[in-house]
């Protein structure tokens, strides 16, 4: 009887989600009063699962992704992490924001090597170096080490942010429109780089996007988001096609337009409100 117990209830803890978001709403105080910026959001994430959040501007997406990556806290709810509430920011989630956020002065490697040292500095300067030119290699900018950011292109700098930010292992993989200022090419390729590296590592991906097409190429499932105030999800959609994905094949699936149709009718279905976005 004991053993059957104990079976269950590791099962039971082996199902519980990784990252649990319960209940949460946030409300900021002005001087016209509180603005309700979400409300009652439930959503659970399973690890190494890779989530795309979309919705109007104004709909609280880069709210809830500071809440997760601990830069802001809830008004009411939680959002736990492996059973622990998430109260601050920390190495176990890494943030990747459409402006890159690089530091000018530093070479790309530099970059890469500061997140490493903040991280891991009780590990040898030769481990961390290894470490840094491991990812540089990764996103394919061994040779552009040297550089400085003002020197490299849109997308090499959108490269050189993420490999920092997978240089320090993070359990959470936190994506803020990440690829919305490149070019429909360089775009394209750095999804295939992404979608490339997420499969040789599965950490779990968190991740803010405008582009259907983006979500429906990289995403497990899709998370649509109501119009603010007060938003809150309004759809979790599963992405049929299976992986390793390839673009050509899922353009070609019956399933790929259908999809697509059904989520811009929820986006048009769901105008942006014009006084949210303020």
């Amino acid at each position: 009887m004991t053993t059957l117990l104990t079976a269950a209830a590791k099962i039971q803890i082996d199902t519980k989600p990784y990252l649990c978001i319960e209940n949460l709403s946030k409300t900021y105080s002005t001087p016209k009063g509180d603005y309700p910026v979400l409300r009652d959001i439930n959503l659970n994430i399973q690890e190494g699962e890779f989530v795309c959040l979309i919705g109007h501007s104004g709909c609280g997406k880069t709210t809830l992704l500071n809440m997760v990556s601990g830069f802001a806290q809830p008004t009411s709810g939680s959002v736990q992490l492996k059973g622990k509430p998430i109260t601050a920011p920390g190495p176990d989630r890494m943030v990747v924001f459409q402006g890159y956020a690089l530091l000018p002065w530093l070479t790309v490697f530099e970059n890469v090597y500061l997140a490493v040292q903040s991280v891991f500095p009780q590990k040898s300067q030769s481990e961390k170096y290894q470490i840094v030119e491991e990812h540089l290699q990764l996103v394919g900018l061994g040779e552009a080490a040297q550089k400085y950011p003002p020197q490299i292109s849109g997308g090499m700098k959108q490269r050189v942010a993420i490999a920092r930010a997978l240089a320090i292992r993070p359990e959470v993989l936190i994506l803020d429109e990440p690829f919305g200022a490149l070019d429909a090419i360089t775009k394209e390729e750095l999804q295939e780089e992404l979608l490339r590296i997420w499969d040789e590592h599965r950490c779990t991906v968190l991740m803010i996007t405008h582009d259907i097409d983006e979500a429906l190429f990289l995403a497990d499932r899709l998370v649509l988001m109501t119009n603010g105030p007060a938003a809150t999800i309004g759809q979790v959609v599963t992405i049929p096609f299976a992986r390793p994905r390839d673009r050509e094949r899922i353009l070609e699936d019956p399933q790929y337009y259908r999809l697509r149709n059904s989520i811009l009718s929820y986006l048009y279905g769901h105008e942006a409100n014009p006084e949210a976005a303020h």
